[in-house]
């Protein structure tokens, strides 16, 4: 549990022009593990929507099912939200944008809500250009349901169990540039610099924008390796009941250089490589977004803005959607009667 307690006066806390300090973008305590990247995505939510002035019940927060998925409750405790069937989030932030265009509305989904059963839901959105900011917590493993792969593991990683995966990742970063999606980036949980301005980018951006912040899964990412792993106890054993035991570990933090690259350690003994894009790259070009993706491949990975197109209508311009929410909208022009049903059906005719 990482759940902290929050003290009882926050007089030298800072307010932002709404009068709210960032505790009044908070949600309920944290139940993820200790020192899990997501508590770390939580608090850059915190703070770019305090940053940014933004009124909290002016965010919707819809998600699937996951580690992740439970992340929308820590953050923007004001604001409405939403758990959705696994995988389907974007079907329901479809819906809830096309009725209601004038709220910010945030998708948080996991590598394996949105890269295995939601993979199709989240490629139409992307087709849609759907006016949301797209989180995905990538931590290449299935945390809530003791750690499997998932479909963003790299070939060769081993698991917590022992296995290694021999299947090819999928990368959402070029999933998304592949599909036209019009604000793709990339960042790492404990690189709040960097992760914190990103998030504000996407929620002002207009049409879908799709973060992939690696997310370390601090349970699940350690390797057993020997005869007294978990692994090997279940094999040979029959326990009464299932029993685990989380180590707590400390946060993982970065803080490099546009352009630099900076080895990150993890809990289990691995490292990742993450390269900072410089101001050399230009995220408009949609070729040279490739070219990134292509140089790195097999060594680093590439975190900052990587492409955005500002030119692409969202999916309620393409629709013709009216800005005015339907719920305010006045009866008489939602029901105009039988005579106006009937033009509508005879131009179908």
């Amino acid at each position: 549990m990482t759940s902290i307690k929050k003290p009882l006066v926050d007089k030298h806390l800072r307010k932002n022009k709404q009068g709210l300090t960032q505790r009044d973008y908070e949600g309920v305590a944290s139940t993820l593990c200790a020192g899990c990247g997501h508590d770390s995505i939580t608090a850059a939510f915190v703070r770019a929507f305090h940053e940014l002035d933004l009124e909290p019940h002016r965010a919707a927060k819809i998600s699937g099912i996951g580690c992740s998925s439970k992340t929308t409750a820590y953050f923007l405790g004001q604001s409405s939200g939403i758990n959705t069937v696994h995988g389907r989030m974007p079907s329901v932030a479809t819906g809830a944008a096309a009725v209601n265009p004038d709220l910010h509305y945030i998708g948080v989904s996991g590598d394996g809500d949105s890269l295995s059963i939601g993979l199709g839901q989240f490629a139409h959105a992307i087709r849609r250009n759907l006016n949301m900011l797209y989180v995905i917590e990538n931590n290449g493993v299935y945390g809530l349901t003791k750690g499997q792969f998932s479909a963003s593991a790299d070939i060769g990683t081993r698991a917590k169990y022992g296995e290694v995966n021999e299947q090819t990742p999928i990368d959402p970063v070029r999933l998304a540039l592949t599909l036209g999606a019009s604000f793709v980036a990339r960042s790492f949980s404990g690189d709040k610099e960097q992760l914190v301005p990103l998030i504000k980018a996407g929620l002002m951006h207009r049409g879908f924008a799709v973060i992939d912040v690696v997310s370390p899964c601090v349970t699940f990412n350690d390797h057993a390796g020997s005869t007294k792993s978990y692994a090997h106890t279940y094999k040979y054993y029959h326990p009464v009941i299932h029993a685990d035991f989380v180590p707590e570990e400390t946060e993982i933090t970065a803080d490099y250089a546009e352009g630099e690259a900076i080895t990150i350690p993890m809990h289990n003994g691995g490292d990742v490589v993450l390269r900072k894009t410089d101001k050399s790259h230009d995220p408009r070009d949609r070729d040279a977004a490739f070219d990134l993706l292509k140089n790195l491949e097999g060594s680093e990975i590439p975190t900052g803005l990587i492409y955005i197109d500002e030119s692409r209508p969202d999916m309620g311009e393409m629709n013709h959607i009216p800005d005015t929410p339907l719920n305010a909208i006045d009866h008489s022009k939602l029901c105009p009667g039988s005579a106006k049903l009937k033009e509508l059906m005879d131009g179908y005719a």
